[in-house]
């Protein structure tokens, strides 16, 4: 690949991290709020995972302010991958925590509206990133396009279990809708983890 195509497609992925930082930022905070006003442990859980996306743009944003930004490749991995385990824990020990003592979340309109928009928004940003990713040969913007599908899935997850328990009162729906959550965010950070396409190190 041209130096110059190399560059614009740089350009683009930083770009497009920016945009992903911007709206899960955002996320993060309308869904946390949300979550814990109705005692929502998903909610909460996905507004966590958004912060994790805000991590994964600011990795790519750090990756490709370097020089040779294949050299960055695999510590950004690894920096993905904590954040997915760190995200993995919480919601489990929420999720399983709420189970037991049975809380009954209240229900959410906001946490509904937000899981319909992501569902909606996501996976366009996932697309470009996938595309601009595989153009680039960087398994760390494609591991970022990843976990923009994988929000795709978790907002789908959770508006179906905040959907039930607003519809017909199924609390039990909230923290299962958690622990698919974390389920989904550990196998996600042990592949990051594990990087097995990774060509890193090489900047050839």
């Amino acid at each position: 690949m041209r130096t110059e195509e190399r560059a614009r497609l740089g350009r683009r992925a930083k770009l497009l991290a920016g945009v992903s930082v911007g709206y899960n930022a955002a996320e993060a905070v309308i869904a946390v709020a949300a979550g814990l006003a109705a005692g929502s442990v998903a909610l909460v859980g996905f507004g966590l995972d958004s912060t994790v996306e805000v991590a994964s743009g600011l990795i790519i944003l750090w990756q490709f302010s370097h020089r040779v930004p294949e050299s960055r490749e695999r510590i950004a991995l690894r920096l993905m991958a904590l954040s997915f385990f760190a995200l993995a824990g919480y919601v489990s020990v929420e999720s399983v925590r709420s189970l037991v003592s049975r809380d009954e979340p209240e229900p959410s309109t906001v946490g509904i509206v937000l899981a319909a928009v992501s569902l909606v928004v996501m996976p366009f940003l996932s697309w470009a990133q996938r595309r601009t990713g595989r153009a680039l040969g960087s398994d760390t913007v494609v591991a970022d396009s990843t976990q923009t599908l994988l929000c795709t899935y978790l907002s789908a997850v959770l508006l179906v279990g905040l959907v039930l328990n607003a519809a017909w009162g199924w609390s039990w729906a909230d923290p299962l809708a958690g622990l698919v959550i974390a389920a989904v965010a550990a196998r996600e950070g042990r592949e990051a983890w594990r990087g097995e396409n990774c060509a890193c190190g090489d900047p050839t």
